[in-house]
């Protein structure tokens, strides 16, 4: 960037563990902000989509599905996606032994535009009623009996036992097995206004920000706590081992690929036209046939923890 007035940039994150682990350091400005003046919200993922599709976020983090439908004004930045293997949102009942079948029925998703709601319209089409609401509220009215299931994401993949549910399935590895590839829930986006140079600078603000956060693990903990559903650190590292992998540092061609699986699935739904696909900075457009997908593993774990150097082909 050059010298003068910093460059304003509005920018978006999400409440929940593996973004406040990575955006602590930008946030407490425990990075070189390279001349821009970081203007920095943290809302709900729901939120974060409707205010970029409104044009009010420069720069934020959004569901893959919502980025669908941006496409044509928004590119993902390589870095800090949350993406991979046994990361999936949890399709849970309020009673044992019952399954999605009609519209009788009422499902709990967490926002239209969330991939936890295309992942439900992919596997259960036409089935219940579908209702929109925050993601923590979710748990708790099917705990009180409000709904009969409900698109559990976040924290609540580690607790939702505590609270007498019953698990119908696990959407990701549903995923998985259809596809092969990593599951994309969500990334961030830049506005392509913005142009190359803003968005590249931004990029290495971000990329910076997540690797001090790998190298000193315990050093965005306040940061997590204060916004986190759940307080117990032992809870919120779980879920920064489990969300916060090498294509967090980099989506690479794996990452790109699997974008593109989820382009093609939900053209092939209905949900979007044929011709829109995501674009990755930096990265050429990547098919699911060019990288040679990795069947998911038995255990549903990432590839890798979030300490691991990241793979020759991640960068």
């Amino acid at each position: 960037m050059s010298s003068g007035r910093a460059t304003p940039i509005r920018l978006g994150i999400s409440t929940c563990p593996n973004d406040t682990f990575a955006f602590a350091a930008l946030i407490d400005r425990r990075v070189d902000w390279r001349g821009f003046d970081f203007q920095i919200e943290l809302l709900d993922i729901q939120q974060l989509n409707r205010r970029l599709v409104i044009g009010d976020l420069d720069i934020a983090k959004a569901s893959f599905h919502a980025a669908l439908r941006m496409a044509n004004d928004y590119i993902v930045l390589p870095s800090g996606s949350a993406l991979g293997f046994g990361v999936g949102p949890l399709l849970l009942a309020a009673r044992a032994k019952e399954s999605p079948r009609d519209a009788k029925q009422r499902t709990l998703c967490p926002g239209d535009d969330t991939t936890a709601t295309l992942l439900f319209r992919l596997f259960y089409p036409h089935t219940t009623r579908i209702d929109q609401v925050v993601f923590s509220e979710i748990m708790p009215a099917l705990a009180t009996g409000q709904a009969d299931f409900g698109v559990c994401i976040h924290e609540g993949r580690f607790t939702w036992q505590n609270q007498g549910l019953h698990l119908v399935e696990d959407l990701g590895t549903r995923w998985e097995k259809t596809t092969s590839c990593p599951l994309p829930l969500g990334g961030i986006l830049a506005a392509k206004r913005l142009g190359p140079e803003v968005i590249g600078g931004v990029q290495d603000v971000i990329r910076e920000s997540l690797e001090s956060a790998l190298a000193d693990p315990d050093s965005p903990l306040p940061m997590m706590r204060r916004h986190a559903q759940e307080f117990d650190d032992q809870v919120l590292m779980r879920h920064v081992e489990l969300y916060v992998n090498q294509w967090t540092r980099d989506l690479g061609s794996v990452g790109t690929a699997a974008l593109t699986e989820l382009s093609t699935m939900a053209a092939r739904a209905g949900v979007i036209p044929e011709d829109v696909h995501l674009e990755v900075f930096g990265q050429p457009p990547v098919t699911t046939a060019q990288t040679g997908q990795p069947r998911a593993s038995s255990s549903h774990g990432p590839q890798t923890t979030p300490y691991d150097a990241p793979t020759k082909d991640n960068g």
